[in-house]
């Protein structure tokens, strides 16, 4: 809980420039700080490397590439770059003069050291595959790098979004322990001044940020892991910004003194079905009736009322998307149809059975992810209401992804199109959850990667939403729109950019925002 004493330090901390940890922050000018308290989720670590969709990665570091409002792929710490076709190699020109948060200065061997880190399976970054085809790294002078790749990857740029770490603090370290993730060091906007864990994280504008300081002087991310006391300290005046869910938006309208942003998303939920598990093993060709017993439409409006859209598939808010495909409208007499074709039976009580067993399975939730929660029971009511007895768990210690059977899934990227599937539905990829594994799909997304002619992308990502859809690793149920609420003395939060997964990218242009 987040506790008087806690509290108090917090305001002390925005009000005084004093650091809730120990040590102090830089003295404090004349005029009082401007500081932003947002509602997130806790951090156990920041370590962009190995992890994703984290809000703070952006404001610590930075990458060699970035994106612009419309998510198009721009310059950042590489001012520009070649491409090779002939060698297949991407060479990147630096900006000179760039400084960690110590005050080392950036070079080209902190880009090769955190690719190679990444690539490096002892390491088991998630973000691994999206460098498997990277070759060679060589470090031509201390501001040009270049990476020779095995085979074409047209979304290679865009993976070069990546935030950089910094070799002469890292080199030899732990990559998944290292004490470093727990004070990081970055060449971003902002750098950490306070981390009191479970309770909030400190930054403070980086001054001599290389693109230009930004203009509020302190971030404050408080911890508040659960949906409903987000809304509530808003209202209180304790956060400054926070994604709430739909229902409790609707709490800030017209308020006159908030500001509620309807954002759309790249957000995906469904559920994920563990191939890993025994039961999906010998299940998986009941899928498709799940799916088309469950009403996605009723899940949307109840949950999220009506923000967001049904969803069919993984790349709905891509130019790549292929609407030519099953998309499991709702139909319960098409589901308990398949159901009878897959030599199914119902019991004396009503409910289907296979091999004189129930169809039975539970599905997980993340626990403090109230739509997550919502969905998750309301899937389960769908399902018994055709007769599978099928349950909603909230697992107190979170979801166990090996020894699972199926739970509550997220993902969706606004970027290149290979970005959320190639290491999602890719057999043995590093964000695979799932353990799905079809070689068609490994066939068509390879394909997709390898090409820039959009027509042959094209083709190869729709046969790869063809194959998907008839062997479905999840149940797709809908977009979500991420809901924020700020105080409206805050100025320049972007309202048409497509956010990313958990509504990621709410920060890509905070160096411009203001408080009045």
């Amino acid at each position: 809980m987040w506790n008087g004493k806690k509290r108090a330090a917090l305001l002390l901390a925005a009000a005084m420039g004093m650091s809730v940890i120990a040590g102090a922050m830089p003295a404090m000018a004349s005029e009082e700080p401007t500081t932003l308290v947002y509602g997130s989720g806790d951090y156990t670590r920041i370590n962009p490397a190995m992890d994703e969709h984290c809000e703070i990665n952006v404001l610590l570091f930075d990458g060699l590439t970035d994106h612009d409002g419309d998510n198009n792929i721009i310059p950042r710490l590489a001012k520009e770059w070649t491409y090779d076709e002939e060698t297949t190699t991407y060479t990147f020109y630096l900006e000179e003069g760039v400084k960690w948060h110590d005050g080392e200065e950036f070079t080209a061997e902190d880009v090769k050291f955190t690719i190679e880190a990444i690539m490096d399976p002892e390491n088991g970054a998630e973000n691994a595959p999206n460098y498997e085809d990277v070759e060679e790294i060589t470090v031509i002078d201390p501001y040009t790098v270049s990476f020779k790749l095995s085979a074409p990857n047209y979304a290679f740029l865009e993976y070069m979004t990546m935030a950089i770490l910094p070799k002469h603090l890292l080199e030899g370290e732990d990559m998944q322990e290292s004490d470093f993730f727990r004070a990081p060091i970055g060449t971003g906007p902002y750098k950490l001044t306070g981390w009191d864990e479970g309770q909030a994280i400190i930054m403070e504008k980086n001054e001599d940020y290389f693109a230009g300081p930004a203009n509020i002087d302190r971030l404050i991310f408080k911890i508040v892991t659960d949906d409903n006391a987000k809304a509530l300290q808003l209202q209180s005046g304790e956060l400054n910004l926070s994604q709430v869910t739909p229902k409790d938006a609707v709490l800030f309208e017209n308020d006159g003194v908030h500001t509620v942003y309807d954002e759309k998303t790249s957000d995906y939920r469904g559920i994920l079905y563990n191939f890993w598990n025994e039961y999906w093993q010998e299940n998986a060709d009941l899928i498709p009736a799940i799916s088309y017993a469950i009403d996605r439409q009723a899940i949307l409006d109840a949950v999220l009322l009506g923000c967001g859209d049904v969803a069919y598939g993984p790349l709905q808010r891509n130019v790549y998307n292929c609407e030519d495909v099953e998309h499991y409208d709702y139909d319960p007499a098409k589901a308990e149809e398949l159901l009878a074709a897959a030599g199914c039976e119902k019991d004396a009580e009503g409910f289907w059975c296979r091999n004189d067993e129930r169809i039975s399975f539970v599905i997980n939730a993340t626990p403090g992810d109230q739509v997550r929660v919502d969905m998750a029971m309301i899937a389960a009511q769908q399902l018994q209401a055709i007769g599978l007895d099928v349950s909603a768990n909230v697992p107190a210690d979170g979801i166990d992804w090996g020894g699972q059977q199926c739970c509550i899934i997220g993902w969706g990227s606004p970027f290149d199109a290979d970005d959320h599937t190639y290491k999602v539905f890719g057999t043995d990829k590093g964000a695979n959850y799932s353990g799905y594994s079809n070689e068609l799909v490994d066939e068509y997304l390879t394909a997709a990667r390898q090409t820039d002619v959009p027509e042959e992308r094209m083709a190869a990502y729709a046969d790869f939403q063809k194959e998907l859809a008839q062997t479905p690793a999840y149940t797709f149920f809908c977009y979500i729109d991420a809901m924020y609420v700020a105080d409206s003395t805050i100025q320049g939060i972007a309202t048409d950019t497509v956010l990313g997964h958990h509504g990621v990218g709410i920060f890509w242009n905070v160096c411009d925002w203001t408080i009045e």
